[in-house]
């Protein structure tokens, strides 16, 4: 695979930039002459809407600023993309990030694509959900499958540790995810059970089912938020950046609270609306047990027609634990076992009213409590 030296980084065909290697390993990057003129900074605070050459950091993005490290997948989709590479006698070790964003090309998450691009999979058959949960199966137990094309066709792009294919239903685009060896059986039905508890919390989240399975409960799916259709019934993209991107920082070291998290929400929206959303997400999430609450699971869209960023939609929500147990973002920084003088303590931070942020935080626990999340 030859090294890539420079892409070119397009919005919904709208050419933005140019990344360029420098010094053998950063992704410098600099805006399009045109972008400057009616474009909107990609990055609010790494990349601002400026005439000037921008050098990244080597960590914690391997020489990439963290918006486009946002396109690379994770977990699965990492996995997926390494084993095709050695299936085309290519060593990932020796891989960069700018040949990485080229493989990417028009397929990752939010709304960046990148050329020239890469392919390294070839055509294949269509598969049905329980013949791939059988492949993604077989790929985590041998790390060999016989349709390796497909699985990274439809999930090579794909972030988040667990199976997932990004595919089209009814003409809309949907994640659908599938169970990796730690998992229970029924992982997808109670994904789905949170995301309908989530929703009767007043947390806002893309629309989301349970498909059907000859194997198992059923694989949890949810409308991607990062795709809209337009009048004419075209998909169009919708920008997107991760906490973990906007501050520069890996999801994987626990190093954030809540309390930063409310800040920069109240900072990048301007809209305090949006910090109530947060504080809603907080503690559901605290009250359901969903400690795997890094800071590639809390995104920001932005509305080019209002030009403002907003708080994206809720996901990844299910019982889980981070490092040690504790939450990965700490509550009033208090990671193993925060309660409701935490929440109150993060509320009066952020500016919310005590009386408003206790009646929240009361109905959602309740919320919780009644339906009995913990033990689906």
């Amino acid at each position: 695979m030859d090294r890539v030296k420079q892409l070119k980084v397009f919005y919904n065909q709208r050419k933005v930039g140019t990344l360029a290697l420098y010094k053998e390993r950063l992704a410098a990057f600099e805006y399009d002459k045109e972008w400057l003129e009616d474009g909107f900074s990609i990055s609010p605070f790494s990349l601002p809407l400026e005439k000037r050459i921008f050098i990244p950091d080597i960590d914690p993005f391997e020489g990439l600023f963290g918006v486009f490290a946002d396109s690379l997948p994770d977990g699965w989709g990492r996995f997926l993309v390494e084993r095709l590479m050695l299936k085309n006698q290519v060593n990932p070790a020796v891989v960069g990030s700018m040949n990485r964003l080229a493989i990417v090309g028009n397929s990752g998450m939010g709304a960046l694509s990148y050329k020239p691009d890469i392919s390294l999979s070839e055509h294949s058959e269509e598969m049905g959900l329980d013949q791939i949960a059988a492949e993604c199966e077989r790929m985590l137990k041998t790390e060999y499958s016989a349709n390796l094309d497909r699985l990274f066709q439809l999930g090579g792009s794909s972030g988040g540790a667990r199976p997932k294919i990004l595919t089209e239903i009814d003409g809309e685009d949907w994640i659908i995810k599938f169970p990796s060896h730690d998992d229970k059986r029924n992982i997808g039905k109670l994904e789905y059970e949170y995301s309908l508890c989530a929703k009767e919390c007043g947390i806002e989240m893309a629309e989301t089912r349970l498909f059907p399975s000859e194997r198992c409960a059923g694989y949890f799916g949810t409308k991607r938020f990062d795709r809209v259709k337009d009048g004419r019934g075209m998909s169009r993209k919708i920008h997107m950046i991760s906490v973990s991107a906007v501050l520069e920082t890996s999801h994987r070291i626990p190093n954030l609270d809540y309390h930063t998290l409310m800040k920069l929400t109240l900072g990048i929206t301007k809209d305090f609306t949006e910090v109530l959303k947060l504080y809603r997400l907080m503690c559901f999430n605290v009250f359901a047990h969903n400690r795997d609450d890094h800071s590639k699971n809390f995104s920001y869209l932005y509305d080019e027609q209002e030009q403002r960023w907003r708080l994206s939609p809720a996901y990844d929500l299910t019982y889980s634990n981070s490092i040690g147990g504790e939450h990965a973002t700490t509550v009033n920084g208090n990671g193993r076992n925060p309660g409701m003088s935490d929440l109150l303590g993060v509320a009066s931070q952020a500016g919310i009213r005590e009386n408003q942020a206790r009646k929240i935080a009361l109905q959602i626990q309740e919320c919780v409590y009644e339906r009995n999340i913990k033990m689906f």
